[in-house]
Formats: structure tokens, sequence, C-alpha cells
């Protein structure tokens, strides 16, 4: 069930903070849990789009390998939610990953659209 404000699909903004060499996503499940999908789908999508190594740790924060500013992880956290989460025909947030013959897809539970990403 995914919530809305004023119809609108809200994600967090990404909270991070520095730690040594790395960038600590605080509130990485929190963000997961609004995108309704896996926490390792949607790392393994940051670590592509930023270039960098990450992981979970035991409190479900991401932790990135370099310094990573709040504003481009927000940008990353954009571009997966336009390729996985928002249905590209009718532009709701209720949706859900299935693979179907090798291939990743968006089925959308509002509109019933199916659609490929780019993955």
């Amino acid at each position: 069930d995914i919530q809305r404000e004023e119809g609108r699909f809200e994600v967090p903004d990404p909270e991070v903070r520095e730690e040594g060499h790395a960038t600590v996503f605080e509130n990485f499940q929190d963000v997961v849990d609004r995108l309704d999908r896996e926490p390792d789908h949607v790392l393994q999508f940051l670590q592509g789009e930023l270039g960098t190594s990450a992981g979970i740790d035991e409190r479900g924060r991401a932790r990135l390998t370099g310094d990573f500013r709040a504003d481009r992880i927000a940008a990353a956290i954009d571009d997966y939610t336009a390729t996985f989460v928002t249905c590209p025909e009718c532009g709701l947030p209720d949706t859900r990953l299935v693979t179907e013959e090798g291939a990743t897809l968006v089925a959308c539970d509002a509109c019933g659209a199916r659609s490929p990403t780019d993955e």
C-alpha cells in the first residue's frame, strides 16, 4: 500500500553523513520501504549510478565507499524511481517488479500495464 500526500508519491530525501572514507545513507531503509523494493536491488542500482561499492549494515543503513553529497544520491534515487517504481503508462507508483522470460518488467497494479525496464 503506497501512501500519497495530496495525490503525490513522496520519497524521503536521503540523509547522509561522512564517516571516514565512506558515506552513510542513514535513512536508506525508509527510502527502500517507501519505494516498496528489495534493499539489494536499490543498492545495486545506486552502486552502478554512483560508480562505487556499497553494503547494507546491521541497522539497515547503506554504506557507500567514497564521498557523495545528498543531492547526488537523491538524483540516483529519482532515476531508480522513474525506472523501477513509477508506471510509464499511468504515472502511478502502484507497481511491482516481475521477471518474464528473463526480462525485468514493471507491472502496474493500477492500470495493468507491463513495461520493460532498462535492466
